[in-house]
């Protein structure tokens, strides 16, 4: 496994890098061809962070933890990295054959005209009908709850019925997007 480590407002010692590497290099098991990890040190207000990626046939693997202690945000980011890999693996492996983890993944090579290169295609797979009732954004965010959604289509009725959007922030709380 290639290491590559960052550390930003803050100075890791030798053994603390050595510790990060040997933890994470475990992960190495998971995978058939090698693999590149990226890990960033990283203190915020007395606290201490750990984001670990891994890269491995163009599949990115990322998680970060914040604690008070250096060794246990690297234990818990190992910890949490397991688990996304495995449920990768097991998402993976009842969807394809035997073996796709296994195999280097080498994108097709496709030639093209200059005029193509800007056409995409975009495939909508399923769309929905709904009604967007007037309702104010605590009422909204009541629903996305409810629904158990990323985010939430409505009429602000504290703006003129103008269309918002209501969505879950990766850091906690609630976002909203008004339109003018």
């Amino acid at each position: 496994m290639k290491f590559t480590i960052t550390e930003k407002k803050v100075h890791i010692t030798d053994d603390l890098r050595d510790y990060a590497e040997k933890k994470i290099s475990k992960i190495d098991r998971f995978f058939k061809t090698e693999s590149e990890a990226f890990v960033t040190f990283t203190s915020e207000r007395g606290r201490f962070m750990a984001e670990v990626t891994i890269k491995n046939n163009g599949m990115f693997f990322r998680v970060s933890d914040l604690t008070n202690d250096m060794t246990a945000s690297i234990d818990s980011a190992v910890a949490a990295i397991e688990r996304q890999i495995r449920k990768h693996k097991t998402r993976l492996s009842k969807r394809l054959r035997e073996g796709a983890f296994e195999r280097e993944y080498e994108p097709p090579v496709r030639e093209e005209s200059p005029e193509q290169e800007n056409e995409q295609e975009f495939n909508i797979v399923r769309t929905k009908m709904f009604s967007i009732k007037p309702m104010s954004p605590e009422e909204a965010v009541l629903q996305l709850d409810l629904l158990e959604h990323e985010f939430f289509v409505f009429k602000n009725q504290e703006h003129d019925d103008a269309f918002s959007i209501v969505y879950k922030r990766k850091q906690g709380g609630y976002g909203l997007i008004e339109t003018s």
